[in-house]
């Protein structure tokens, strides 16, 4: 089958194959053949090192498929059913999944280290985030597979696994906005769109998208910003929507320190703000002891956007159904398997918002 697959950290392109194989499906494991996945910023930064993973690697871990083989104790799914991939699966037994956050589970993420799940011939190869959805088939634990109905078309399935749950669930699940709210969002890529689309949902009245290239101001607004900004006239866009007090919600969704010291600036006393971006291990964010007290702001991190896929996507389903949820407008172009490393550069320039690997 075909995989792309990185062979070392800082690799410029990935080395895309026809001879790999996966691993058979244990007890409590499933086959999927992946129908449509995406390229998402978290995979550069698989690529770059910022999010550290065992090479040789095959990246991707927003998909969707087709069941095509399930473990002896699997009664989930069955062959034939469609589904997202879960690149966070939950054990359901660990102290995190018993307090209701199934998004910190670690239980299967530790695995994935240890467990190579792809061969290419004799030579081992591991899946991002135990996943690995550039490739033709999977093999992942039961839990990270969640049966959608059939009607949704794959392309838009696979955004169903990472970029709308981490978005609209931020804003969803995390922040909890409230109807009249002003809401700002660092950062307008898919991931800050999919807020700015659950703001809308949500209610905000105010939604300020934040990025340094105008070219997505436009966009922001297809989705739902009633106003955008630069850096540059930030402090003067904040005066005009806020008097200068500042917004109730600010999502950080860049990765970066600077840009969390961004939302800093402009959330009200007593507002939240809410991190969204991945980030490098070595990017430290600081404030001084007496800002955090005095001013009431709560910073807040939002991992995959506080989501439980089981619940999420048939909440995400309907609101596409309903016509609130815009899936089709986030994809920037579908490509083939062979156009991988030119849809890696074409993100690396800022030129897309998704772009979506279709393998049929």
């Amino acid at each position: 089958m075909r995989a792309a697959v990185l062979r070392q950290v800082g690799d410029e392109a990935l080395d895309l194959r026809d001879d790999a194989t996966t691993t058979d499906p244990g007890p409590d494991q499933v086959k999927v053949k992946v129908k449509a996945t995406g390229v998402c910023h978290s995979d550069l930064s698989v690529l770059s090192g910022v999010l550290p993973m065992p090479t040789p690697c095959v990246p991707g871990h927003e998909g969707a498929g087709e069941v095509v083989e399930v473990g002896d104790r699997v009664t989930n799914v069955q062959p034939g059913d469609h589904v997202v991939i879960n690149w966070t699966p939950d054990c359901g037994t660990c102290a995190d999944c018993l307090r209701g956050e199934p998004y910190l589970c670690m239980t299967f993420l530790v695995e994935a280290f240890g467990d190579p799940r792809f061969r290419l011939g004799d030579e081992p190869a591991f899946g991002m985030v135990g996943c690995g959805t550039w490739a033709d088939e999977l093999v992942v634990p039961r839990q990270a597979v969640i049966k959608v109905a059939d009607d949704v078309p794959f392309d838009y399935a696979a955004l169903l696994g990472c970029g709308i749950p981490t978005g609209v669930g931020a804003v969803f699940n995390t922040a909890k906005v409230r109807p009249g709210a002003k809401v700002a969002v660092v950062g307008a890529g898919g991931v800050g769109l999919s807020v700015i689309q659950g703001a809308r949902i949500a209610g905000a009245a105010t939604i300020l998208a934040i990025d340094p290239n105008e070219a997505k101001h436009p966009i922001a607004k297809q989705f739902g910003a009633t106003h955008t900004a630069t850096l540059d006239d930030l402090t003067e866009t904040n005066g005009l929507l806020t008097g200068g007090q500042g917004f109730d919600y600010v999502f950080e969704v860049v990765g970066k320190a600077a840009a969390i010291q961004t939302a800093w600036q402009i959330t009200r006393r007593g507002g939240d703000v809410i991190v969204v971006g991945a980030g490098a291990g070595d990017d430290n964010f600081e404030m001084s002891a007496f800002s955090l007290l005095f001013e009431g702001k709560t910073l807040k991190p939002s991992l995959y956007g506080e989501s439980d896929l089981k619940r999420d996507i048939p909440l995400f389903v309907d609101l596409w159904r309903a016509g609130k949820l815009d899936l089709e407008g986030l994809i920037t172009r579908r490509i083939r398997f062979e156009d991988l490393n030119d849809a890696i550069a074409t993100l690396k320039r800022g030129d897309a918002i998704r772009q979506v690997v279709l393998f049929d």
